[in-house]
Parts: structure tokens; sequence; C-alpha cells
């Protein structure tokens, strides 16, 4: 049905929605790693793990204020849950990458956080080649810029995965649980897939 929609939108609309999209990510990405701590050396993946869980645990709760409030709020607050739940989804993964050791100031790192993102929130076909492409990451060369990475996949494959979710958000009067119940569970399994994802870099390197 999502797919059929969105062979219905025209492409301006898609190029615009794409363009937003864009310009919104890599500012939460470049503010994000402002805010987050250096990473963490000489620690166990046992304590990384802990400390982790901790962190998951505060952006859930956050995450669930911030959707209930939206939800209460109707329409326009809950448009406007989307750019907020974005900030507080990359900004845990910023959080974690630190967690894990990894510097989040480099460019490879913001790749791989965007790829974790899309492991979260797209459809198994798109899970299956973005997981791909994360294994041997620490072996490869990667990109130096955002030249050939596709945003508008990116935006399309996240749009789609939380569009039904969001649209109950907007129902009178259950909107406040539902927002709150819904964010909750989006950082879980975003907190979730993360620390697979570094879990999986840290064996390798093992």
């Amino acid at each position: 049905m999502q797919g059929r929609i969105n062979r219905l939108i025209p492409e301006k609309v898609h190029a615009a929605v794409t363009s937003v999209m864009e310009g919104l990510t890599r500012t939460i990405l470049t503010g994000a790693d402002l805010t987050t701590a250096a990473p963490i050396a000489g620690a166990s993946l046992r304590e990384r793990d802990r400390r982790a869980l901790e962190a998951i645990e505060g952006y859930r709760t956050t995450a669930a204020v911030e959707g209930g409030v939206a939800g209460a709020g109707g329409f326009w607050l809950a448009l406007a849950d989307f750019p907020a739940l974005l900030v507080i989804k990359i900004k845990l993964l910023f959080d974690l990458a630190a967690i894990y050791g990894h510097e989040a100031d480099r460019f490879e790192e913001r790749l791989y956080i965007l790829a974790l993102f899309q492991l979260a929130f797209s459809s198994a076909d798109h899970r299956a080649e973005v997981f791909a492409g994360l294994e041997g990451w620490d072996g490869r060369d990667h990109p130096a810029d955002f030249e050939h990475f596709d945003w508008r996949r990116f935006q399309q494959e996240y749009r789609d995965y939380i569009d039904l979710a969001k649209l109950a958000q907007m129902i009178p009067v259950v909107g406040a649980p539902i927002g709150a119940f819904v964010n909750y569970r989006l950082l879980e399994r975003l907190g979730d897939t993360a620390m697979n994802g570094y879990r999986m870099r840290w064996l390798a390197r093992s």
C-alpha cells in the first residue's frame, strides 16, 4: 500500500521531502557531535553494554514524554514530533558510538550511524542491504562525503516505517498514550539495533 502511494506522489514532492530530510539530518549530525562526550577508552564490552542500556533507558523515557506531549497537542504538535524525535534518535546513536569507543566526529562513523538508523527503520529488503554493508566495516575504505549517499531512499524507508504509528498519534484523546508508547518502542528498537551493531564491530576486532 505504501509503495502504491509513493508511486502516486509527484516527483517534485519526493524531491522536496528528500531535500528537507537531508538538510535536517545533516544539521542534526553536526549538532549532535558538538554535545557528545569523548569516546570511552579501556572499558570491557560488559561495561560498555551496561552504560549503553542506561543511555537507552534515558532516551526512551525522553522520547515517550515528548511523544505524549505531541500526541496530546493535536495535529500541529504531532507534526512537530517528527524532527524532535529524529534529534533524539540520532543523539542516542552518537552517545552509543562514544560508549563503544568510536569517534563520531569522523565521517565514516557518521556513515555508520546512518546505517544503524536505516537498519532499525527500513523494510526487510533494505535492512538486508544495509546489514551486508556493515560487515567488515573497519577493514574497508569509506566515502569522504555524502556525495553518493542515497538520501531519497533514506527518507522514504524511514517515513514508510513510521507512517502508520505517527498517523495514530494524531487521533484525538488517544493520541497522547499512543505517542508515548510508539516513541518508547521506536527508541527501544533503535537502541537494540545499535548495541548489536557495535558489538559486531567489537567482536570483529577481537
